[in-house]
C-alpha cells in the first residue's frame, strides 16, 4: 500500500552487556578488539510491521523488552544492526523531551536551538512562538529569560512538551510523557494529542496506562522476548499481555 510511513523489515539491534566503559569512536568506527565484558544481547529481534498513515499504534511490554529502543530506532537516534527501518516523513519525537536542551541556555532560547534542530526555521519559529509558551504557562513565560537549569522539573518538561507538539510534523512518537505536570497540564496534553490525531497525525504511543492506550489507539503492538508477539487490535493486544502478567503472579 501507499499509504505505509513506518516501515520495518526484520529489525534487530545488538548491544554490550558491560557498561563499564564507552567505546571509543574509533572502536565504533573500525570494530576494533575491545576489552572487558564483550557479551552481547539482542533487546529487538526479527521485528516486522507497517504503520500506515493516520493509524494510532500503542506499543506495550514489559520493562526491558526494547520499546524505547524501537521508538530511538524510528525517529533515528539509534541504528539497527539487521533489518532495516524506513520513515517516509518527518517525526515529532517526545521521547526524551528536554534531552537537547542547554541548561546555562534560557528558555527563550533553547525554544529557538531545538525546534531550530528539528528543522523550523526562525521565522516558523518566530509565527508559532507565543503560541508554545501560552500553551506551557504562566510560570514559563515568568521565566523565559532565565537559566533553564533553574526551572523545576514540570516546568522544563511542560515546555519540551509545548515545543515538540508544535512542530506540524506527520508522525508523533511518544514514551511515556503524556501522564506530565499536574492534572490540568495533563488535560491540556491529551486536548492536544487529541487534535493531532483528528488532523490526520500518525501516532506510536509508548505506555503502561491502559486508560491512554485505550483512549489513543486503535491497533497495538506487544514486544516479547526481544520480538514481536502479537500484532493486532488494541483491545486484544492488552488483554494479551494483561493475560501474560497474570501468569507470572504468584
Amino acid at each position: 500500500m501507499t499509504d505505509v510511513v513506518i516501515s520495518a523489515k526484520d529489525v534487530g539491534i545488538e548491544f554490550l552487556r558491560s557498561r563499564k566503559r564507552q567505546l571509543s569512536w574509533r572502536e565504533l568506527v573500525f570494530k576494533r578488539q575491545v576489552t572487558g565484558d564483550k557479551s552481547t544481547f539482542w533487546p529487538l529481534r526479527h521485528v516486522s510491521f507497517d504503520i500506515h498513515a493516520g493509524e494510532a499504534v500503542g506499543l506495550v511490554g514489559a520493562n526491558g523488552e526494547g520499546k524505547s529502543t524501537l521508538l530511538k530506532i524510528i525517529a533515528g537516534v539509534l541504528l539497527p544492526d539487521e533489518g532495516s527501518i524506513t520513515v517516509d516523513g518527518g517525526v515529532a519525537p517526545m521521547i526524551e523531551l528536554t534531552g537537547g536542551f542547554i541548561g546555562d541556555l534560557s528558555a527563550r532560547e533553547n525554544v529557538y536551538l531545538t525546534a531550530g534542530l528539528h528543522g523550523l526555521t526562525k521565522e516558523e519559529i518566530d509565527e508559532k512562538f507565543e503560541g508554545i509558551i501560552d500553551f506551557a504557562g504562566p510560570q514559563v513565560r515568568d521565566g523565559l529569560d532565565v537559566p533553564f537549569r533553574h526551572f523545576s522539573s514540570g516546568m522544563q518538561v511542560r515546555l519540551g512538551f509545548s515545543v515538540i507538539t508544535q512542530l506540524d510534523q506527520p508522525i508523533v512518537l511518544v514514551d511515556e510523557v503524556l501522564a506530565v505536570g499536574d492534572k490540568a497540564f495533563r488535560e491540556k496534553c491529551y486536548r492536544r494529542m487529541e487534535d493531532l490525531l483528528s488532523n490526520g497525525k500518525t501516532l506510536f504511543l509508548v505506555s503502561h496506562s491502559e486508560p491512554d492506550l485505550r483512549r489513543f489507539c486503535n491497533r497495538g503492538l506487544y514486544l516479547r522476548g526481544g520480538g514481536l508477539h502479537l500484532d493486532g487490535d488494541m483491545p486484544d493486544v492488552i488483554a494479551a499481555y494483561n493475560a501474560d502478567i497474570d501468569k507470572q503472579m504468584p
